[in-house]
Order: structure tokens, then sequence, then C-alpha cells
């Protein structure tokens, strides 16, 4: 059964219908993956993208044209993950939302005193992404990340249907399974946009300051906030 936007249903009903997809979902395609989603919320879910990649962008808007992608615009990405995200808005038949901190960078400076995310980039990252993110998913029952298992250890028990506690929401990774071989085949075959950093050799493209280039050997995610005790944002747990 389906909803329409903004007739979400209950937690615990919502619960249950991720773990029952985690088991029968665990090795349908992505494409499958998300025609589920679409028949099960209607137009109450959403996919999240950080522009680093735009495989799932592309995947949804096949199951379920005109779906809400939504993209934190933290005020410190690459000039091509912003011009990455303004080519999905044109040619991709998605609605495009981007989510704001409540602060400016300018107004966090002022605040907390600059570069925050040299000194504390867990605090950076909460208000930056973090507290946006809740924001922008408040509307929703379920989420959709271009999570893989591929990406990084902590990622490696990723579930392709999943409960996400914290928000109270189904989470869904339709490409966990898959490799950076597999995204790259699937880009190629239906020609769709890269990000340009992808191509100089950046791996996982997060905020300008606190992303470089990974060095040999080293897992995609290793060039972020390369000096901390540090591997995800916050957005994932």
């Amino acid at each position: 059964m389906s909803t329409t936007a903004h007739e979400t249903r209950d937690t615990e009903e919502l619960r249950r219908l991720a773990e029952r997809a985690g088991r029968e979902l665990e090795d349908a395609d992505a494409l499958e993956v998300l025609r589920w989603a679409s028949g099960t919320f209607g137009d109450n879910w959403c996919v999240t993208s950080s522009m680093e990649e735009v495989v799932v962008a592309h995947l949804a808007s096949r199951a379920h044209p005109g779906v809400d992608v939504v993209f934190l615009d933290t005020g410190y990405h690459f000039p091509e993950t912003l011009g990455t995200r303004d080519a999905v808005a044109a040619v991709m038949d998605v609605s495009l939302i981007s989510l704001t901190p409540r602060l400016t960078v300018a107004e966090q400076d002022a605040q907390y005193g600059e570069k925050l995310y040299a000194r504390d980039p867990n605090r950076c990252c909460a208000m930056r992404k973090v507290e946006p993110l809740e924001r922008g998913l408040a509307r929703y029952d379920a989420w959709v990340t271009g999570l893989r298992r591929d990406q990084a250890p902590t990622r490696a028990n990723t579930p392709v249907v999943g409960w996400d506690a914290a928000r109270g929401k189904v989470k869904i990774s339709p490409i966990a399974r898959w490799t950076q071989d597999d995204v790259e085949r699937y880009a190629a075959e239906h020609g769709l946009l890269v990000n340009p950093l992808l191509q100089e050799g950046y791996t996982s493209i997060g905020c300008a300051p606190c992303t470089r280039k990974p060095a040999a050997g080293e897992d995609a995610r290793a060039g972020r906030w390369a000096g901390f005790n540090k591997t995800e944002c916050g957005l994932h747990g």
C-alpha cells in the first residue's frame, strides 16, 4: 500500500516494514529496490546526494520521475560539486532541494571562530550537515543514500533496506552491494555526468577544506578529515 505526501506512517509500522523489506530485498537489483520505495511510500521518500556521483539520483528518477533529491549545501563545497548539483537539476527528472545550515559561514565564524572545521570538525559537521538533514528529512518516511559496502570498513555491513532508529525512518541504500566498477559502468552506459574531481583522483568528496586525494593503497574515504580520528560526518551514525 502506497502513501501520498504528508500521509506519514506510524513509526512502529515503518520499523516492521523496514525489517521485512531488508530481508526480502537484500538480493534485489537497485532499480527494483527503488521501484519498491516508490510503490510503498508514494512521494514520502527522497534521495540524499553529496553529488560525488549521481548514479542513485538517476536510478531514482527512473523509478519515480520527479523524485526529491536533497543536497546539503554546507557553504564549503568545491565549485565542481555545486556545478554537478546544478547539472543534475537541469538534466534529470528530479526535484532538487538544497538545504542550508541555520548559520552562514560568516555567522558561524563570528560565533565560533574561523575554521571551526580545523579545530572541531564534529561540531562543524553537526551544524552544517546533520542539523539541516534532520530538518529536511522531517516530512519523509524514508530516505535513500548512495552508501556502498566497499567504500570503507565502517560501511561493510550497510543493509539495502534498514531502520534508521535515530530518525524513525526507513533508510534505503539500493547500491549497497555495488562496487566502484559497477558505478562507473552504470554511469558510462547511461551517459551520466561525472563530478570532475573524480577524474582528478578524489575518491570521496565532501567539503573542500576537509577533503584530500587518498594516497595509494588507502581506502576510498581516507582523504576525508585527514589528521582526525573521524571517518563519518554523522549523517550515517
